[in-house]
């Protein structure tokens, strides 16, 4: 199978697969590129509430394809800029991790919300290995996911640290047994399309360090109807129905580093 990032759209959640088996799930250049050129499109339709990043097969994605790229290209820009895209989408986004997850998949996985791994998954962050400086945004939302210390453990090492070791450290929100991870990932994925879009935006952007848009989420909220619909929905024992999306809030959305 060729190198392609695969997408479909089903019950409110947007599921990416990275896909180079040959190369165990490396990102080639094409593939850098083509991050930032999908996520627009997936953040601006209203049947995406969730977006799943994950590889194809046992593997997330064991780093970068440097063989794919020209001579004049920089891995590091296509990197960075296919992570500040998925850093910067507007819904919750979750990397559903397999295998190895390391280089350019790490920090794939790192500009994710969260993080669900299946146990023997192994992670790494290995410019060490290549005397190649890690970009400084990568380095603030790896600090900021693990602590400095650790970041500095995994970056001054280039070791490889078991799923295990990635909970404690903070970087895997939950750890999974084998077999187990595609369904917790696909039930809470529909825990999420069923909350409200405005306090999961607001929450993300407030969480990433944003803080110049305060007045604007205040406003959302007075005008959205979400409040009233869930207070309403809690005391009458039903479901809420949140209308609020988020579509269009994808440009004024930034992170921190």
């Amino acid at each position: 199978m060729d190198a392609a990032l695969l997408h479909t759209v089903a019950d409110g959640v947007a599921t990416v697969v990275i896909s180079h088996p040959a190369k165990r799930n490396a990102m080639t250049a094409a593939m850098w590129r083509a991050l930032p050129e999908l996520l627009p499109g997936l953040a601006a339709d209203p049947a995406v509430r969730v977006l799943v990043l994950t590889g194809a097969g046992s593997t997330f994605c064991a780093g970068a394809d440097i063989s794919s790229l020209a001579g004049d290209e920089d891995p590091q820009a296509l990197a960075v800029a296919a992570e500040d895209a998925l850093a910067a989408f507007p819904k919750p986004t979750i990397a559903a991790i397999r295998g190895f997850c390391v280089g350019g998949g790490s920090q794939l996985a790192a500009a994710c919300d969260l993080r669900f791994a299946e146990e023997g998954a192994s992670f790494g962050v290995t410019p060490a290995r290549l005397g190649i400086v890690y970009p400084a945004s990568s380095t603030r939302r790896l600090a900021g996911l693990v602590g400095p210390a650790m970041a500095k453990y995994l970056l001054f090492s280039a070791e490889l640290i078991d799923a295990e070791h990635a909970l404690r450290a903070g970087f895997l929100n939950e750890l999974l047994p084998a077999g187990q991870l595609v369904k917790r990932v696909a039930d809470f994925s529909r825990v999420l399309a069923g909350r409200s879009q405005l306090t999961q935006a607001a929450a993300k952007e407030f969480a990433d360090g944003r803080t110049d848009r305060d007045a604007y989420w205040t406003a959302q909220a007075a005008g959205s109807g979400d409040t009233a619909e869930g207070v309403a929905a809690f005391l009458e024992r039903r479901t809420p129905s949140f209308t609020w999306t988020a579509a269009g809030t994808a440009a004024g959305t930034t992170t921190a580093g």
